[in-house]
């Protein structure tokens, strides 16, 4: 049975141009849609922009246009952005349109005859660019928002009052049955805490500007913004064959935003007369893409800054491409967490995960195809298949079903890292299989079970990367010979079942799909981008294949050159007395422990036996992803930097000690010995 889902994202305001903060929050909502979607359910993606309010009004007039003119203006941006991100959704509304208008106010009637709205006046201190009321306790030194840290304004006017405080008890009742509605569970914790501190009745009208829907029977009045833009995501549906998808699955908003939407929304559905079954089933909350340490955000400054390339999604994607940025916003941050976002950073995780990873992985397998098989897909017979294979396909298939579960509970960044190391583990396959001295024997079939199984083992992580990067996964499946996914309702896409990858498929090699690209080409990117710290991104470190390797798989590699640059020399280091090396106490040590650290996903914390009296030392190790299998680790004997100064990485975590290890991030090997010594054993 076809199962249905609704996402929505928060109509963005239109008070300047769109951010890399909003393309996080739809490319989120576009690929759980894709996702959805390519399960077989009916899915549907909203979006739009939120056009009312004081804060427009006056920037209009500062801009010297009329309000409809500065929010056609600006509404334009934030749908013009959208196809450069690969983002498509179903519906865009803008709270002007009529729709809209008829809509918000068919609900105040609604409302407003179940006894909910009275008449009053008001008194308080009021934030323009929140366009809310602030109390005295929330607000900074100086009487500034702590959000926009610009001070408010003391505003009395006539208001009409929603009952909010009716609905205080309702509320608790909602958070208590369906925990559910607010997630993740800190947010649901703070709102809680903040509707059991009680609730005063909501000004939900103003008397004292008029670009805004107008109060039905009392056009002195205005609705509040927030009352308006609400409704959007019930008026986009309201009325239409699109009505039965509400209510909305996962509505996905900032942080500092949930409280309108898990505290007002629900309070104004419910006086309308909306049942548990009929209100939206989570407010998805999500944290801040920092940048520096602070929020990415158009204000201050309005429309007279121009947003720095760093943070203007346009820009990022026409230098990067859109399916890389989109897979960076997804995997670096923790849904619900906030993250620093770099363009170093997007450039780092393409290179090591995409590129070296996924890209390379195929650029590797497909020659032999058209060497040894006429360049065709090798038919595989179940006898011929070893140990080894049934161990891999078994390994996969746990993969499979963990990144699908993943998704299910919006854990896009877990998900992401699951779908990587599926290509790590066929990547492992191939150089324990060493396909290129196989080649070397008459013996084909050997060979062709190799072949097959890695580029079946690519065909499944197309698939689960597609709902985040659909142009590059169509990019690979077209190289193995296979048409672009395209999703049906009733028809699960998902990679469950081994043999997707027919034998005698012609494969069509190119390029490779993700380039891994060169010191120049990355530093080039960088300055296009006003990035002037080339410092920031690592060198590239591809991965070495043997020699016999390259003879069957090496290819040039063309990545665009964004601009012209003279690659540095970079100077060899000084050299140092054998008196400053002999400082260095290097001592053999055996990992007891080793864990994950929360929101770190480059740092593992160790335990490391040096055979000291003290016991084992933690040592704290950026190693996490070449390790995803942390109990690999545990036995292993690594050379341990012994006397190194201890390192504090904030939070109660200290290192006492480093590991040696080369190689890139993603794939590093530890320093060891072929033979085992004692724990701390010194190395000279």
């Amino acid at each position: 049975m076809t199962q249905r889902f609704y996402v929505t994202t928060p109509i963005y305001y239109v008070n300047g141009s769109p951010h890399i903060g909003h393309a996080y929050t739809s490319v989120v909502a576009d690929a759980l849609t894709r996702y959805h979607r390519m399960r077989g359910d009916r899915a549907r993606f909203l979006t739009g922009t939120d056009e009312h309010g004081q804060k427009i009004e006056r920037e209009a007039t500062r801009a010297g246009v009329t309000p409809q003119a500065f929010v056609d203006d600006v509404s334009g941006r934030f749908r013009g952005l959208w196809p450069k991100l690969g983002v498509e959704p179903d519906d865009f509304i803008r709270t002007t349109e009529e729709r809209h208008v008829a809509g918000v106010q068919k609900w105040w009637r609604k409302v407003r005859d179940a006894g909910d709205l009275y008449k009053g006046t008001y008194k308080g201190l009021y934030c323009v660019a929140c366009e809310g009321y602030k109390t005295e306790k929330e607000l900074l030194p100086g009487n500034l928002c702590p959000i926009h840290e610009r001070p408010v304004e003391t505003l009395e006017e006539e208001t009409w009052f929603f009952r909010l405080s009716k609905y205080q008890e309702p509320l608790l009742k909602l958070y208590a049955e369906h925990p559910e509605f607010v997630l993740p569970e800190t947010r649901r914790n703070e709102i809680v805490s903040f509707v059991q501190g009680g609730l005063d009745d909501l000004s939900v009208s103003r008397s004292n500007f008029t670009w805004g829907i107008p109060v039905p029977d009392d056009p002195g009045h205005v609705i509040y913004v927030w009352f308006d833009a609400l409704f959007n995501y019930l008026t986009a549906v309201d009325g239409t064959p699109e009505a039965e998808f509400w209510p909305p699955q996962v509505q996905l908003v900032a942080k500092d935003i949930v409280r309108f939407h898990a505290v007002f929304w629900p309070a104004f559905l419910m006086s309308a007369g909306f049942e548990r079954d009929r209100l939206p089933t989570t407010i998805w909350t999500h944290g801040y893409l920092l940048s520096g340490g602070r929020k990415t955000s158009k204000t201050p400054g309005l429309t007279a800054v121009k947003t720095p390339g760093t943070t203007d999604p346009t820009r990022i994607a026409d230098v990067l491409g859109a399916d890389v940025l989109r897979f960076y916003l997804l995997r670096e941050v923790g849904f619900g967490q906030d993250g620093e976002f770099s363009i170093p950073g997007v450039i780092t995780r393409a290179r090591a995960e995409l590129g070296e990873t996924v890209g390379n992985l195929l650029h590797r397998a497909l020659p032999f195809v058209g060497k040894y098989f006429d360049g065709r897909v090798p038919y595989v017979k179940d006898e011929d298949l070893s140990d080894l294979e049934r161990t891999l396909r078994t390994r996969v298939a746990t993969l499979v079903a963990d990144v699908a579960a993943a998704w299910d509970v919006l854990a896009m960044h877990r998900a992401l890292e699951l779908t990587i190391e599926t290509a790590r583990t066929a990547n492992r396959y191939f150089d324990e299989t060493a396909p290129w001295k196989l080649a070397k024997s008459d013996d084909r079939t050997r060979l062709g079970v190799v072949i097959a199984h890695v580029l079946e083992i690519v065909r499944a992580v197309a698939v689960m990367l597609w709902p985040v990067t659909p142009t590059k996964s169509d990019e690979l499946r077209f190289q193995m010979g296979l048409d672009p996914l395209t999703a049906h309702e009733d028809a699960d896409l998902w990679p469950l079942a081994w043999g997707g990858l027919a034998a005698h498929t012609v494969v069509r090699p190119g390029q490779p799909v993700f380039p891994k690209y060169d010191p120049a080409t990355e530093a080039a990117m960088l300055l296009s981008l006003d990035v002037r710290d080339t410092e920031a991104t690592p060198k590239n470190t591809p991965k070495t294949m043997s020699t016999e390797e390259k003879t069957e798989t090496a290819a040039p590699v063309v990545a665009p050159v964004v601009a012209p640059i003279v690659a540095a020399v970079e100077e060899a280091p000084a050299a140092i007395a054998y008196d400053d090396f002999a400082k260095v106490d290097l001592r053999l040590g055996k990992v007891m422990t080793a864990e994950r650290i929360p929101r770190k996903d480059k740092l593992l914390k160790l335990s490391v036996d040096l055979g000291e009296p003290s016991g084992p030392r933690t040592i704290i190790a950026g190693i996490a992803l070449a390790f995803p299998v942390v109990e690999e680790l545990v036995g292993k004997q690594v050379v341990v930097v012994a006397n190194l100064a201890p390192r504090d990485f904030g939070k109660g975590l200290v290192s006492h000690g480093m590991l040696l290890a080369a190689g890139p991030s993603d794939s590093l090997s530890l320093a060891t010995f072929g033979k085992e010594y004692p724990a701390g054993t010194r190395v000279k």
